[in-house]
């Protein structure tokens, strides 16, 4: 009996160590990457030096620089490339793909010129016609690929592929919830990003516990607040998308964005930062897609406001810190989403 197929876009830590899960099940999985030398490093290889250092990629993992090729015939599309390259990645890619097989957005952002989540921006690429869904929570690829104990979400309009996917993606140390709330969940995935980098400030301006603890309730309180006026269950803001990921970003070494907010209040530009990095850091284009919905609906969300000034604007993090303390006193309400 031939294997099921599925195939994995983007050769980034998260796609791999997605491609490796699935491997481990017995799928027939291609890997695809955008730019072939990469992919022919990898191929010679085996090893994702550059995103997962020291992971092996089994031979039955196919690696593919031919879009074509990697998802002819497969039964489920999997994207793993990074928001702001979703559209320039796969523009004029799309329509070499046949297969009708439904998408997942492992991508946590939001599209800086049109304000669309990833979901979105897969839809206009691929069609409607297709069902979509997107799986998020507290995941870094690092602990993934090495088999670590991991509890993710997967939210679908379309409840039966969300419980195919469920059924799908779950080992023994990888397990998976549903949820119908897919706009709550890309939310939630993009928006804690932008807290991190906050977080990771906090961090390197020597502060201690109590300000990140009160950095991740005030932030996920704006988070939620933002949410719930863009039309998403509160509740959702409450689980593994929201609080979960929350949390781990915030507090983990793994997290890219939180050690940009580290370099940052240690005296480091921006520029050069994202220069001397490889990795993708979702939350820093994700504040100005953040600042710009949070204008647009009329919701107040003070640490992406300060996280914007210090990012594009140079501002000192202890005087951000500061005028987030000397805020107007006010009622705390709704600090943890309710019905969780």
């Amino acid at each position: 009996m031939a294997k099921r197929s599925i195939a994995v876009l983007g050769t980034g830590g998260w796609g791999t160590a997605i491609a490796l899960l699935l491997d481990g099940k017995g799928f027939d999985v291609r890997l695809w990457g955008r730019r072939p030398e990469f992919v022919e490093t990898l191929l010679s290889s085996r090893v994702n030096e550059r995103y997962l250092p020291g992971i092996k990629i089994p031979d039955s993992v196919r690696l593919l620089a031919d879009i074509s090729e990697a998802t002819r015939d497969t039964e489920l599309l999997v994207c793993g490339v990074p928001t702001q390259h979703i559209r320039p990645a796969l523009a004029g890619l799309a329509s070499r793909v046949t297969s009708p097989a439904p998408v997942v957005s492992l991508s946590k952002g939001i599209e800086n010129d049109t304000l669309l989540l990833p979901t979105q921006v897969l839809a206009q690429l691929f069609g409607a016609g297709r069902s979509y869904a997107v799986l998020s929570g507290p995941s870094h690829a690092e602990e993934v690929a090495r088999g670590q104990p991991t509890t993710v979400v997967v939210a679908s309009r379309d409840s039966s592929l969300a419980l195919a996917i469920q059924e799908t993606f779950s080992t023994k140390r990888f397990r998976v919830y549903t949820n119908t709330d897919v706009l709550g969940v890309e939310l939630a995935g993009a928006l804690k990003n932008v807290i991190a980098l906050a977080a990771g400030a906090s961090d390197g301006l020597g502060y201690g516990d109590n300000a990140k603890s009160a950095l991740l309730t005030r932030g996920l309180a704006e988070i939620a607040r933002l949410g719930v006026a863009m039309g998403a269950r509160r509740e959702t803001f409450a689980g593994l998308a929201g609080m979960g990921d929350l949390i781990t970003t915030c507090v983990s070494p793994f997290g890219r964005n939180r050690a940009v907010g580290l370099q940052i209040a240690k005296g480091k530009k921006l520029s050069q930062i994202l220069a001397e990095t490889s990795m993708v850091a979702e939350g820093v284009k994700t504040t100005l897609s953040t600042r710009a919905l949070a204008r647009r609906s009329g919701i107040e969300m003070p640490i992406t406001e300060q996280a914007y000034e210090v990012l594009f604007n140079d501002k000192d993090p202890r005087q951000a810190v500061l005028d987030l303390m000397m805020r107007p006193l006010q009622t705390e309400a709704e600090v943890v989403p309710s019905g969780g």
